[in-house]
């Protein structure tokens, strides 16, 4: 059934895909086509990375709250939004820190500040290992990292996560139907409506025949997660020589405080932050409360005073 009934604002479900357009796209050394987001505004620049099955523009909100102190840039990481899929279907997650030191070696950034959100944020701590002194701060909320010395090897069986992926409804007849979809469905039934319509507007593209499909395909989401806890971020978080804030909610289903503190020893400077009120998906959840908590990390080592 066509959708049906006026406009009701800028976040209206009705009418086609809205997309935001990539400022550029770069190619990284293994061959992906990487896409990026200027988001503008004053001062140092902040490399924002997405959650897994997510994509850059979703934490567009939250640069909006950060554009007064920094110059905010995100990146659609391999695999999702617009970007390209790695060759032979290679989803170690050592690629999602390759694609963050393109994006910066592109636009040349001199000593960015980063903020990562899931496997975003472990794509952060990898490109800061891999070479340290990238970054003057990073701040990861609940990045995904394994607390062992050996990683896990990577698997599809047994794997919740994966097995969720594979299940995860593709296609859609509308943007409105796919709204409303996940409006009622955990955790985007916590995600504010401009969040939720950013996730549809990019996550998705017009579908052969009609309708919309996923851009991040459920296989490959699938193999995201059987990857998750496989690198070997934890081993080499010594190599990391900025500043780091590991923040969660305090309503976490994942990353909590009695992980987090596993890293603290093994980082020459870093802060825990738990914000109330949130989970996992936090970021997305409350971008207002989390942009004052990168604030409060950042802000301080970047050396700007206090508005």
């Amino acid at each position: 059934m066509p959708d049906t009934g006026p406009p009701v604002g800028p976040e209206s479900p009705n009418g086609p895909l809205r997309p935001t357009t990539p400022a550029a796209a770069v190619t990284t050394p293994d061959g992906v086509a990487v896409a990026y987001y200027d988001f503008g505004g004053n001062g140092p620049p902040l490399l924002l990375a997405h959650a897994t099955g997510f994509c850059g523009p979703v934490l567009e909100p939250l640069a909006a709250r950060l554009r007064a102190r920094f110059h905010c840039v995100a990146l659609d990481l391999r695999g999702h939004g617009v970007s390209g899929r790695p060759r032979g279907w290679d989803f170690d997650w050592h690629g999602f820190g390759t694609d963050v030191l393109a994006v910066v070696d592109h636009l040349g950034l001199d000593s960015p500040f980063g903020f990562g959100h899931s496997c975003g944020g472990a794509a952060l701590l990898l490109a800061e290992e891999a070479r340290p002194g990238t970054f003057a701060g990073l701040y990861c909320f609940e990045p995904v990292v394994y607390p062992g010395d050996v990683p896990l090897a990577p698997t599809v069986e047994g794997n919740p996560l994966a097995a969720g992926a594979m299940r995860r409804r593709e296609e859609f007849g509308s943007r409105r139907e796919a709204i409303a979809n996940f409006a009622r469905k955990a955790p985007f039934d916590r995600l504010p409506l401009d969040v939720l319509a950013s996730y549809v507007d990019n996550g998705f593209a017009p579908a052969e025949g009609g309708g919309i499909r996923l851009r991040c395909r459920r296989q490959d989401e699938a193999q995201v997660f059987a990857h998750a806890l496989s690198h070997d971020a934890y081993a080499r978080l010594n190599r990391i020589r900025c500043p780091v804030t590991l923040a969660c909610g305090a309503q976490t289903d994942g990353f909590g405080p009695d992980v987090l503190e596993a890293f603290l020893p093994r980082l020459a400077a870093s802060t825990l932050v738990v914000s109330p009120g949130i989970g996992h998906f936090g970021p997305l959840e409350d971008p207002a409360a989390v942009a004052v908590s990168v604030l409060d990390s950042l802000v301080p080592v970047n050396g700007t005073p206090e508005a």
